[in-house]
């Protein structure tokens, strides 16, 4: 194959692009594999020569020791949900009122909604830069490593004339094909299996081997632009779509554009619920946008959601069986969650045979006693749950809470003014011992990254540790001797672990589990006391005097260092090494409530500027609007600073900026 470098890299990625975006192959498996082979011998024999668009960046990279987060520039929001065609139709007619224009006249967007995981692409200058999960919407986690593995999503864009920035928002999925060989193939190794492809998608992008992804042949689908810097100027949404397909993205099957009342709606959705079963992946409704960018514009955003686009969901699956049993689980906090024991059932794909009942508030709305048939339901198409008793049965039983734990037979208590009931056996409830650890050690409390679940889990059933304190007396051949890890891994366990012994106050009591104390309500405490022993010695009077602490969490955190057993615990975590600086008053705040932008080149990185000013207070966004407080324009700044001057919003240069903060 007498070809150079850079026409062997544009052939095999435009037979990728041909296979796995418009499933149209070119060529044998064959000839793919040999030039395939001739790429990497070539990069093997002349590694300067390797390009960042090459297929062969796709796999093999290294494991990630832990998520990076991210944040968005442009918030990542949820849509609001309908659940029928008249609730479609009064969301767009409410939008239609607020613009002064008939209903009838908004040209509407429909695409298929992907049953799968948000996931937003940035690129600089055509070049794949990093990709990120959308998590709470304002930060995300860095998932580049599982993303770049992707065939479907390019890392080069197929342009002359790329954009200097583009971010690309869309679904990672796994079509349901690949679903059913993941699964397969789990079952013979005698490993756990998916639940459904949304979980298998979800599960497969967040794990660390990206190795394990490139083999499980996920896809991406765009349905929306976030930052964006080039020249091309878009006005309408299909417009932006059809822009992202010609640069090598993957196009959402059966979109549709209409306008028209409630016909029109309805037409649609019939349409799409019979194409459902038909599609080669899984979709959990509809999405309907306005088409018209500047009108989306017009209308803007609630708090979460925008007021120009809603999800129309499918109605979930439903199916009937028997009610063989219940049990109660007993979760990190000790309360009981009983759960229905079926017979097995499939539902919406998959084979159901346990339910969650929530708490024993639901079993009495029910109505549901044993011996009952009952409705199963995959709501969303993902938690199987009981809606409804279909048949009483001939003997039936009252469903009753167990008095004792059945775990540790320590008494169960009701919780006042709730509907759960817990396990007062605390820290030597076995069910509870394993969880506590787990969340101790992860990642929003201790964040002991090397310390995971599956790890903690084997340790606690070989019994080399009972409480949190145990993981401190760990020593390299405990974790060394465990099937699949050797000493350097094991290292790396125990560097983790001697790392996590400096932490801050507010953590370590969000890490202790106390139950209605998150990490909020640990903040808020720390801040308050200032040091642990005054926090052990509060009363309820003083506890409920904390901002957002109410009486239900004072009344837990006094519970919970009355008690002897917890007091010892704590102290054998501290007595382990475990220490901290006292919480100290926060700094004063002079620009709380702002709204900052950052543009332009400046001469210190845009990180360190941008915690500057969130440490005084502000907040810093990726876009300027009319509640932008201030723009910091470095050199070149392009559309934000046309913006901001369009609105008539303070604009300052960077030298005016370090001198009005450093005053």
């Amino acid at each position: 194959m007498n070809l150079s470098y850079e026409q062997l890299v544009e052939r095999i990625n435009g037979w990728n692009h041909a296979y796995y975006v418009l499933d149209n192959p070119l060529v044998s498996d064959a000839e793919y594999d040999h030039a395939f082979r001739a790429l990497l011998a070539l990069e093997t024999e002349n590694p300067d020569l390797v390009s960042p668009e090459s297929p062969s960046q796709r796999v093999g990279a290294s494991p990630i020791a832990e998520f990076k987060k991210v944040e968005h520039g442009v918030k990542m929001l949820s849509l609001a949900n309908a659940f029928s065609v008249q609730e479609t139709y009064d969301f767009f007619d409410k939008a239609a009122k607020e613009l002064d224009v008939p209903p009838d006249s908004l040209a509407i967007f429909s695409e298929p909604k992907l049953d799968g995981l948000a996931i937003t692409i940035h690129y600089d200058n055509g070049l794949f830069s990093y990709a990120a999960t959308r998590g709470d919407g304002q930060v995300g986690e860095d998932v580049t490593h599982n993303i770049k593995t992707i065939q479907s999503v390019p890392l080069k864009l197929a342009t002359n004339t790329p954009p200097e920035k583009l971010e690309v928002r869309g679904e990672v999925f796994m079509p349901k094909a690949a679903f059913t060989k993941v699964n397969q193939l789990a079952k013979q190794q005698n490993s756990k299996v998916f639940v459904n492809p949304r979980n298998a998608a979800a599960g497969t992008v967040r794990q660390m081997n990206p190795q394990i992804a490139a083999k499980r042949d996920l896809q991406f689908i765009p349905y929306n632009v976030g930052e964006y810097q080039g020249e091309r100027e878009f006005t309408r949404h299909s417009e932006m779509i059809d822009y992202l397909i010609s640069l090598g993205f993957r196009r959402n099957p059966h979109c549709y554009a209409f306008s028209g009342g409630f016909e029109a709606f309805t037409e649609n959705y019939q349409r799409m619920e019979q194409l459902r079963d038909s599609l080669p992946m899984e979709i959990d409704g509809i999405v309907y946008k306005i088409d018209d960018l500047a009108t989306q514009t017009a209308l803007g955003f609630i708090a979460r959601s925008p007021k120009w686009a809603v999800a129309r969901k499918f109605p979930a699956q439903q199916a009937i069986t028997q009610l063989l049993g219940v049990d109660f689980q007993v979760g990190r906090t000790g309360v009981l969650t009983p759960v229905a024991r079926l017979e097995p059932v499939f539902v919406a794909g998959v084979t159901v045979s346990n339910a969650t009942l929530h708490n024993m508030d639901e079993i009495d709305r029910l109505g549901l006693c044993m011996g009952d048939s009952v409705d199963i339901q995959r709501a969303g198409d993902v938690i199987p749950k009981v809606a409804k008793v279909a048949e009483q049965g001939e003997d039936r039983q009252p469903i009753i809470m167990p008095a004792r734990c059945p775990v540790c037979d320590s008494p169960v208590i009701r919780i006042e003014g709730q509907a759960a009931f817990r396990c007062t056996g605390g820290l030597i409830c076995a069910a509870q011992g394993a969880e506590r650890i787990e969340h101790y050690a992860s990642r929003n409390c201790m964040n002991i990254v090397n310390l995971g679940t599956k790890l903690i889990e084997l340790l606690y059933s070989k019994g080399i540790i009972h409480a949190i304190a145990d993981i401190y007396k760990l020593k390299l051949e405990d974790i060394a001797s465990l099937d699949g890890l050797g000493e350097k891994s094991a290292q790396n366990v125990l560097d983790s672990i001697e790392a996590s012994k400096t932490t801050k106050l507010r953590t370590f009591l969000a890490a202790l589990g106390i139950p209605e104390v998150g990490e909020g309500g640990s903040k808020n405490v720390a801040q308050y006391f200032k040091n642990l022993p005054a926090i052990q010695a509060a009363t309820f009077e003083e506890l409920i005097q904390v901002p957002d602490v109410g009486p239900v969490t004072a009344k837990s955190i006094v519970d919970f260092f009355q008690d002897a057993r917890n007091q010892a615990i704590v102290a054998d975590i501290i007595n382990a090494g475990v220490h901290w600086v006292d919480e100290q008053p926060e700094q004063a705040q002079p620009l709380a409530g702002q709204t900052w932008v950052l543009t332009g080149t400046m001469s210190m990185p845009r990180h360190d500027a941008k915690a500057l000013l969130e440490s005084l207070g502000a907040k810093v966004s990726g876009s300027v609007s009319k509640k932008t407080d201030c723009v910091v324009a470095g050199a070149e700044a392009g559309s934000k600073l046309a913006k901001a001057e369009e609105l008539g919003v303070r604009v300052i240069d960077e030298a005016t900026f370090l001198a009005e903060l450093h005053g």
